[in-house]
C-alpha cells in the first residue's frame, strides 16, 4: 500500500502544482487585460503653418457701371458682352428724336428772346434821347430800362434752355468711361430704360481683369491675426486641384452682420495674366498668419486625452494639480502628466514652448492597442508638407 501510495502522492503533487501555475498565470493575465492600454504619437520637431480658412468672392478690382441720365428707347448697342472698349468709345446711342426737337424749340426761343431785346434797346435808348430833352417823364425812361432788361433777362433764360436741351441730346451719346471689358449688358435695342429716380444701369466694365481682388469674409475670432502684406492662396472649383496666390492688401473695417455672426472683409490682391480666373468665382482662401520652421510639436489629440484612472491617485485629486495645458506622458509602461505651454497651432500639431517634454518621447493621444511608435499620419492633417507646398506655403 505505501508502495502504491508514493506515485499516487506524486501526482497530486503536480496537480497541485500546476493549478497554482494556472492561478498565478490567471491572475497577472487579468490585471494586464484590466490596465489601460493607450495610442501614442512621438514628440518631434518640425515645421507649424498657422492659418485662417475663409471663403470669398473673385470681383475686378475696379467695376464701373455705365447708366443712362436721361429716359428713351435704346436705339443702337455698340458693345455686347466680354467686348474690349477703351475711354470713350461709343458703346450705346439712345433715340434722339425727341431731344433733337427740344434743342430746335430752345433754339426758337432764343431767337425770340434776341429779337425782344433788340426792339427793347431800340426803345430804351429812344427814351433816354428824349428824356435828355424833357420830352418824357423820368417814369417814363425807367419803364424802357425795365423792359430792356426783363428781355435781356429773358434771353439769358432761353440759352439756359437751350443748354439745358442740348446736353440731354448730347446724353443720348452713352460712351465708356474706362479701359476695359464689358462684363453685364443689361439692355437689348429697343428696350425704354427710365431716368426718373435713379440711373438704369445700361452696362458693367471691368477695368482690368488682369489684376483681382478676393472680397473674402473673415471671422471676427480670426480677424486679429490678419495683417496687411500676409500670403495668401486659394482654390476654385472651376479648376480643381490648381492652387493661386495672393497677397492681403486690405482689412476693412466695416463689420458684416448675418444671421448675428459677425466678420469682416479681407481683400487678397491677385494676379490674373491668363485671364483664367473670372468675376464671381468662388474662392476657398487659407491666409498665412505664422510659420514656426523647427518647433517641437504634438498632435491636437494630445490635449483632447484624459486617463481614466492616473496610476493610482484621485482623479480629482490630479484635477487639482494639473496646470493650465497637460499632456500624458507614456515611459516604460509608466503614465506621467507634464504641464506645458502652449504656441502656435495649425490644424493638426501644437507647439511646445515649456514643459518638460523632449523630442522623441511617446505622448498619449488615446486608449487602444499600444504600439509606442504611432505618429500621425501625413495625410490626415490638411496642411501635411506635401499639401502646404501645393498651396505655395
Amino acid at each position: 500500500m505505501t508502495i502504491m501510495g508514493r506515485p499516487r502522492g506524486r501526482i497530486i503533487g503536480i496537480l497541485v502544482l500546476l493549478a497554482l501555475f494556472i492561478g498565478v498565470g490567471g491572475v497577472a493575465w487579468l490585471r494586464s487585460e484590466k490596465s489601460p492600454k493607450y495610442r501614442t504619437a512621438p514628440v518631434e520637431r518640425g515645421e507649424i503653418v498657422a492659418t485662417i480658412s475663409a471663403s470669398g468672392t473673385l470681383n475686378a478690382v475696379t467695376t464701373v457701371q455705365v447708366g443712362s441720365q436721361i429716359s428713351g428707347r435704346i436705339k443702337n448697342l455698340y458693345a455686347d458682352f466680354n467686348s474690349r472698349v477703351e475711354k470713350g468709345q461709343l458703346i450705346a446711342r439712345i433715340d434722339p428724336d425727341t431731344f433733337e426737337a427740344k434743342v430746335n424749340q430752345a433754339k426758337a426761343d432764343v431767337d425770340n428772346a434776341r429779337v425782344a431785346v433788340k426792339d427793347a434797346k431800340i426803345k430804351r435808348d429812344s427814351r433816354a434821347a428824349l428824356f435828355q430833352e424833357g420830352g418824357i417823364s423820368q417814369e417814363e425812361r425807367d419803364s424802357a430800362q425795365a423792359s430792356y432788361d426783363s428781355a435781356a433777362a429773358r434771353l439769358e433764360a432761353a440759352l439756359a434752355a437751350l443748354r439745358a436741351a442740348q446736353v440731354d441730346l448730347d446724353r443720348t451719346y452713352i460712351y465708356a468711361p474706362v479701359n476695359g471689358v464689358v462684363i453685364a449688358r443689361n439692355v437689348d435695342v429697343g428696350q425704354t430704360v427710365a431716368a426718373s429716380l435713379q440711373a438704369p444701369i445700361l452696362f458693367l466694365i471691368a477695368e482690368d481683369l488682369n489684376k483681382m481682388q478676393v472680397d473674402t469674409n473673415v471671422d471676427e475670432a480670426d480677424i486679429s491675426r490678419v495683417q496687411v502684406g500676409q500670403q495668401a492662396s486659394f482654390t476654385v472649383d472651376a479648376f480643381p486641384g490648381e492652387v493661386f496666390k495672393g497677397q492681403v492688401i486690405q482689412i476693412r473695417q466695416a463689420p458684416i452682420v448675418q444671421q448675428n455672426v459677425v466678420t469682416y472683409n479681407v481683400v487678397v490682391a491677385v494676379v490674373n495674366p491668363d485671364l483664367k480666373l473670372k468675376p464671381g468665382l468662388t474662392a476657398n482662401v487659407r491666409i498665412l498668419v505664422d510659420r514656426r520652421a523647427d518647433a517641437l510639436k504634438i498632435p491636437h489629440a494630445a490635449l483632447r486625452f484624459r486617463p481614466p484612472s492616473p496610476d493610482g491617485e484621485p482623479l480629482a485629486a490630479q484635477e487639482k494639480t494639473r496646470g493650465p495645458s497637460q499632456i500624458w506622458i507614456l515611459d516604460d509602461g509608466r503614465l506621467s502628466g507634464v504641464a506645458v505651454k502652449l504656441g502656435l497651432s495649425d490644424e493638426y500639431f501644437t507647439e511646445v514652448l515649456e514643459g518638460d517634454v523632449k523630442e522623441g518621447q511617446s505622448v498619449v493621444v488615446g486608449l487602444g492597442a499600444r504600439d509606442g511608435s504611432r505618429r500621425p499620419q501625413q495625410g490626415s492633417g490638411p496642411f501635411p508638407q506635401q499639401r502646404r507646398r501645393s498651396l505655395g506655403f
